[in-house]
């Protein structure tokens, strides 16, 4: 039996969620709030019998591997690691060889950054540079900060000596070897910062070389992926902020490791970094654990200008409440920091929300002529339309109308046409999800699905109301009546079927063919929804260009659609 199969003979899916999740009954699953999303109505299902769960609000779903990387944001491994210790399985006797190199990958990293350590003490150089920045030695002890020789091979003969393969020297992202079949230390002459999981274990590195070096392969190095270390999913610093920053319900977002240095060495320690790359929807995810709002504070530079719009609206779309730091005339947080730690302190506080900066940024006083202001009102209303909550939509809007001076309605009919692709290019690029949202269309499609699944006398009915729905569950369809093969996310989707709320219901006398005439309507109430939201940016194109014969035309076909739908919504009304 491997490892994955004692962990889940040995954890039961229910009694272990139950330590993460409050889990009531629900037939013969049991049903919670989605800790994925924000919802008020459960519908995170947990099947005691299959041991799947299935969130059917996000889409979410899987086994408790899947939970614990989902919820923890760890890697394969790392679950494994986590549930093998709550299980009281020896990975040393029972692991696999990959399991066993992991564990060697994990033990190599650590002698590295002790290497680097003691380095550090040996160089006059390095710790100059430290002192100059003004990190004290308590702090660089706190980090583990340490130091790559520039020597071509220092690092991977110190390793080798210590009994290291060199194979996993370089799967562990520390070495390069060369075409010439050499091999080289990735981190030459820099200050090494230890890049820690969430739970605290040294995962990789950012080297930043040091002032007037060689800096042709960049400023800052980062190791590359590695088994232990995604750079997309690891935030510098969380594994030591986690606390201040729960308690705080708030985090200090930066861009690198020397502002989160100088911060947290100021008294400032609700603060993470995300290691001078970009911002990802994993990084929230584990920041949304211990955080409600976040608080951008990125470099005054164009780069970092726009990396912190970036970062703005990613974490506006996962529902934060994100404010914005003014950093008055200093460059960066860091300088900041080491500046005035009041200054910071203060300004953290005084930080505005996301929208009111937005405002400020794209029309300012010199915004005069009617296209600048045509093109900077699209800019904002792209930051509006994506806002999760439509309270906060409607408020922003009527902000706007009275900045601009301009209707709401006509700001609302702009917005829609930019929503719905007319002219899409002149406005901000938004950043595209990593991971499916289920529409109301969606959910509708999977209530039908799932009917379909075990009532065949109902299918032929179905299939005559496939062409409103998405690919997806054309082919999930297809998939149930054995006229595909399930592959992906088709299968995924088929191995949930037993975890549906509305499982028990299956074949209780004609609920299930009554309940299937009102998600036809549904279905095609939302196909209707989707032409109009269309055509409402084409009357608005039309009407700009003053092209009445296709305005006119527009407005028909707008209006028969409207007509029909308002048939539907009165049939069911009746029903």
């Amino acid at each position: 039996m491997t490892p994955v199969e004692q962990i889940k003979d040995k954890l039961n899916l229910v009694e272990f969620l139950k330590g993460y999740l409050e889990l009531k009954p629900a037939g013969k699953n049991q049903r919670a709030l989605c800790p994925f999303h924000k919802e008020k109505t459960p519908s995170f299902m947990v099947s005691p019998e299959r041991q799947m769960w299935r969130c059917f609000g996000c889409g979410e779903g899987g086994d408790i591997f899947k939970f614990v990387m989902r919820y923890e944001n760890l890697e394969f491994y790392e679950a494994l690691r986590v549930l093998a210790e709550k299980a009281g399985v020896d990975l040393k006797r029972t692991s696999s060889a990959d399991q066993r190199q992991l564990n060697n990958l994990y033990e190599l990293i650590a002698t590295a950054k002790d290497l680097f350590q003691e380095h550090l003490k040996g160089s006059k150089e390095a710790i100059a540079y430290l002192k100059e920045r003004h990190l004290t030695g308590q702090t660089a002890k706190e980090f583990e900060l340490g130091f790559s020789p520039d020597l071509p091979d220092a690092v991977t003969v110190g390793l080798m000596n210590k009994g290291f393969r060199i194979e996993d020297i370089v799967r562990a992202g520390l070495t390069i070897k060369t075409e010439k079949g050499k091999y080289l230390d990735r981190f030459r002459g820099r200050i090494m910062f230890p890049i820690h999981n969430h739970f605290g274990k040294p995962v990789g590195f950012t080297g930043r070389v040091l002032p007037g070096a060689d800096d042709r392969f960049g400023k800052y190095v980062n190791t590359p992926e590695t088994p232990l270390f995604n750079k997309s999913r690891v935030l510098y610093g969380l594994w030591k902020s986690k606390k201040p920053v729960r308690e705080a319900k708030k985090a200090l977002l930066v861009e690198g490791q020397m502002d989160f240095l100088q911060l947290w060495q100021n008294g400032i320690t609700n603060v993470v970094a995300t290691s001078g790359t970009a911002l990802t929807r994993d990084h929230l995810r584990a920041l949304g654990r211990v955080a409600e709002e976040v608080v951008v504070a990125f470099d005054k530079d164009e780069a970092g200008l726009k990396a912190a719009e970036r970062a703005i609206d990613m974490a506006g779309a996962e529902d934060f409440s994100v404010l914005v730091m003014d950093l008055g005339d200093y460059k960066d947080p860091a300088d900041a920091a080491e500046a005035d730690p009041e200054f910071v302190k203060k300004a953290i506080a005084e930080a505005r929300p996301a929208m009111e900066h937005y405002l400020a940024y794209y029309l300012p006083a010199t915004v005069t002529s009617a296209k600048d202001k045509k093109m900077a009102v699209r800019s904002v209303l792209g930051k509006i339309a994506v806002l999760p909550s439509g309270v906060e939509r409607s408020h922003w809007l009527r902000e706007l109308s009275y900045r601009v001076a301009t209707p709401e309605k006509d700001l609302v009919s702009e917005m829609e046409a930019l929503q719905s692709g007319v002219e899409i290019q002149e406005t901000a690029s938004s950043t595209p999800a990593e991971h499916r949202k289920l529409t109301r269309q969606d959910v509708i499609c999977e209530e039908i699905i799932y009917i379909a699944s075990s009532r065949e006398d109902l299918r032929e009915k179905i299939e005559s109301h496939t062409n409103l729905m998405p690919e997806l569950y054309r082919d999930v369809f297809a998939a149930l009546q054995g006229k595909a093969e399930p592959m992906g996310e088709v299968k995924e989707m088929l191995e949930f079927l037993s975890l549906h709320p509305g499982v028990e219901m299956r074949g209780v006398g004609d609920l299930e063919a009554k309940e299937l005439e009102r998600l036809f309507q549904e279905l095609e109430l939302e196909h209707l929804d989707l032409i109009t939201k269309k055509l409402k940016g084409e009357i608005l194109v039309a009407e700009r260009a003053g092209e009445q014969k296709v305005l006119d035309g527009k407005l028909k076909e707008f209006d028969d659609i409207s007509r029909k739908m308002q048939h539907i919504k009165h049939a069911k009304s009746n029903s």
